[in-house]
């Protein structure tokens, strides 16, 4: 079957190439019956990708069943997987089939593999190794032919070298890997995915369409989801239901990021993915910040306009103006201020204001480096070389904070 007809009979959304290779693979490997290993972060879509393997495969008529590994207790978790016979421990009151008799002619989806006790991993390996297991309680060697579709959201050879996870296990498991990328490695499928979250969630609720804007657009591509397709849906849903403006801004779907994390997760960098994100969550706090600043001051000029070049509260807003220009430094000239004055003609009446400065005018620069040195060293300047107020003002750790004070030498 074509990758563009799996998509589509799966609801698959997105062309990055890393997500169609990850389909391919799993075109491949249905028509076996070996055990695969799907691995990925959390809301990436693992269990899909087991459906799509069940569903393609000649067990397709079988049973399915997804069993999460670390959501079962460790006294619990033998019987729910192989069963148990009467009186085999306290409350076992009768006998009970486990998911590997029940599923037997099927494939059974084990999340969160790495979750799974020791004990519990000794006895899969038979299963996978031999097709046979025996119940809690029992001495009878059963026999079961299911397969397995194993997936976890952590480095499961991690485990291994720590002595979590069976070494043995991990191999027989691992015989095809399977991973899923993260969202923020298909930025060309995310606003595909987000237009077809909100539509779905507008008709279902009956709401108007929801449109982005372009600031609200790149927040949303440059954003690394660590939630991956999960929290994108999940933001999706909460804009269709809860904004009455269905033209949404970049502030405002800044508001439906968990505050907790959008200071390490926004925007995210192109060329890391497990660093701090700090240079363009500055930058992007420095725009908006620019913006508004610009906003209040048109509102300033168009009143002195409208008072026929020199309002009745010229003062007050001429404070208010050189008080905006005090708080934009010039690159390269951190004590240079901008001076609002009130010239005079020759019939002695007032004209429209000029703006002048005490230096001669400098071409601002451009650098992200410029940018984000000035703003450190201001945010030092306030709070009198607390490193840690500072980090707060910033919005960045005081980790991230050291290392750039000591990469920019400030």
């Amino acid at each position: 079957m074509e990758i563009q007809e799996i998509k589509q009979r799966f609801g698959i959304i997105g062309n990055s190439p890393l997500l169609n290779r990850a389909i391919n693979i799993a075109n491949q490997v249905s028509p076996t019956d070996i055990s695969v290993l799907i691995t990925g972060e959390s809301g990436s879509g693992k269990e899909v990708f087991s459906h799509i393997i069940h569903q393609m495969s000649p067990r397709k008529h079988g049973p399915f069943i997804a069993v999460n590994c670390g959501a079962i207790p460790e006294g619990t978790i033998d019987s729910e997987l192989f069963g148990h016979e009467k009186g085999a421990y306290t409350g076992a009151v009768g006998e009970r089939k486990g998911y590997f008799e029940t599923v037997n002619g099927g494939t059974i989806f084990l999340d969160e593999i790495a979750e799974m006790p020791l004990g519990t991993q000794a006895r899969l390996l038979r299963v996978l190794e031999s097709g046979q297991y025996i119940k809690v309680g029992s001495s009878k060697v059963e026999k079961t032919n299911v397969r397995v579709i194993a997936a976890t959201n952590v480095d499961v050879y991690d485990a291994v070298k720590a002595g979590r996870f069976r070494e043995d296990l991990y191999y027989r498991l691992n015989t095809v890997p399977l991973r899923i990328p993260p969202l923020r490695d298909r930025k060309e499928d995310i606003f595909l995915l987000f237009r077809k979250f909100t539509s779905d969630f507008t008709d279902k609720y009956r709401t108007p369409p929801i449109q982005l804007d372009d600031d609200a657009q790149q927040v949303l591509i440059n954003y690394s989801w660590p939630g991956n397709v999960r929290q994108l849906k999940n933001m999706a849903e909460q804009l269709a239901v809860l904004e009455t403006d269905r033209i949404i801004t970049g502030p405002t779907l800044l508001t439906y990021i968990p505050q907790e994390v959008s200071g390490r997760n926004l925007p995210m960098r192109i060329d890391q993915q497990k660093e701090d994100f700090s240079e363009r969550d500055i930058l992007y706090k420095v725009l908006f910040d620019m913006k508004r600043d610009m906003v209040e001051l048109k509102k300033l000029v168009a009143d002195i306009v409208e008072h026929g070049g020199v309002s009745p509260n010229f003062a007050n807003n001429s404070q208010a103006i050189n008080q905006l220009y005090r708080d934009i430094e010039l690159p390269g000239n951190p004590d240079a201020q901008f001076t609002l004055q009130q010239p005079v003609n020759n019939n002695n009446k007032p004209d429209a204001f000029n703006i002048t400065h005490d230096h001669e005018e400098v071409e601002e620069s451009l650098s992200l480096v410029e940018k984000e040195s000035d703003l450190i060293r201001k945010a030092l300047k306030k709070h009198k070389g607390k490193r840690k107020l500072a980090a707060n003002e910033l919005g960045i750790s005081e980790r991230t904070l050291y290392r750039k004070i000591k990469e920019l030498d400030l």
